[in-house]
């Protein structure tokens, strides 16, 4: 298959958008920008279509997709009766990055769900999923448009390297802003649960409606709720080790390096500046910046460069509790 490049000029009848609607609607996928990273999107009620996402991807079959809706209204029709707290958070956080899991009343695919009774939906805020969304008129299930448990892309180019060849097209509008995956808030009970920590925080949620953080493992472990919770992901193509304290940081990359091995450091801009290895990797001056930028350092990290790399452990407050979390599922160990 040709992978068509489409490019994003964000007018009216931009043609870019009318050509990715149409393999929308035509039973194919394809790779869109969104405010979080890029998405691999088909049309969520075509079974056949979101097949192909599966295939592509190499996902596995009982990993949940997000569904992703132009507007409230496209959402009504797809879910269940849902409580009124929904509303409240759609007003202060959508579109945005934030997917709210909500009861299927069964128009999407079952694949699109793994088969269970709730949806994630979500509205994005970037305006070239926006716009796709409005023309396809369709609903679209997206997971993220990289090879199951690679890093997620930021940009058309790092779609490309995975997906060139297995889609129809890439709809390229420019590097994401946020950076990582939305929120995924679990919100078929009496009170909303975080299921997943991403571009928005439980302190910004926990603003607007009283939250609750995951209690137990168990569940999601056996049939998860959420992408992303169940198998790992975000791997580069070396060792990552996550150091908890970094005080030692360099007798451990001397340590490395002593045994032959070539050292890599995913850092802060600050600690950057008082280590030295055969490569640094930067995570940038706070959180925002390193939430952006990290799914691009995981895929920059290769081993014509470097045999293993240590990651810095960051401070957790706003986004960067989701950062933490994509850390730690991509690391090899933790020390």
């Amino acid at each position: 298959m040709q992978t068509k490049q489409l490019y994003f000029q964000n007018k009216i009848n931009d043609p870019a958008i009318k050509k990715a609607a149409a393999f929308i609607r035509s039973g194919e996928i394809v790779a869109f920008p969104t405010e979080t990273v890029y998405g691999l999107g088909a049309d969520a009620t075509n079974a056949s279509a979101v097949e192909k996402i599966f295939r592509a991807k190499g996902r596995p079959g009982d990993n949940p997709l997000i569904v992703h809706i132009a507007d409230q209204s496209q959402m009504n029709s797809l879910v269940g009766d849902y409580p009124v707290y929904v509303d409240e958070l759609i007003k202060a956080f959508s579109p945005g990055p934030i997917t709210y899991v909500l009861n299927s009343n069964g128009t999407v695919s079952e694949r699109v769900t793994a088969g269970l009774d709730t949806v994630g939906i979500r509205i994005p805020s970037h305006p070239a999923a926006n716009n796709l969304l409005t023309i396809a008129k369709r609903p679209i299930a997206a997971p993220s448009a990289n090879l199951s448990g690679k890093p997620s892309p930021t940009n058309a180019g790092h779609v490309r390297q995975d997906m060139n060849g297995r889609i129809a097209a890439i709809l390229d509008g420019g590097a994401a802003n946020v950076g990582v995956e939305s929120t995924v808030i679990d919100c078929t009970g009496a009170y909303p649960v975080i299921l997943r920590h991403g571009g928005i925080s439980a302190a910004e949620i926990d603003e607007v409606i009283q939250i609750q953080t995951k209690q137990t493992e168990v569940e999601e472990l056996s049939k998860p709720k959420s992408p992303g919770t169940k198998y790992k992901h975000y791997v580069p193509d070396v060792s990552l080790i996550l150091v908890n304290d970094t005080i030692n940081l360099q007798e451990i990359i001397q340590t490395e390096q002593a045994n032959g091995k070539r050292v890599g450091a995913l850092v802060t801009d600050q600690t950057a500046q008082e280590i030295k290895a055969d490569k640094i990797y930067s995570y940038g001056k706070d959180e925002r910046e390193l939430a952006r930028h990290l799914y691009a350092n995981l895929r920059l990290m290769n081993r014509k460069d470097v045999d293993i790399v240590f990651a810095e452990k960051i401070t957790a407050d706003t986004v960067g509790h989701a950062v933490l979390d994509r850390l730690q599922r991509a690391a090899d160990s933790i020390i």
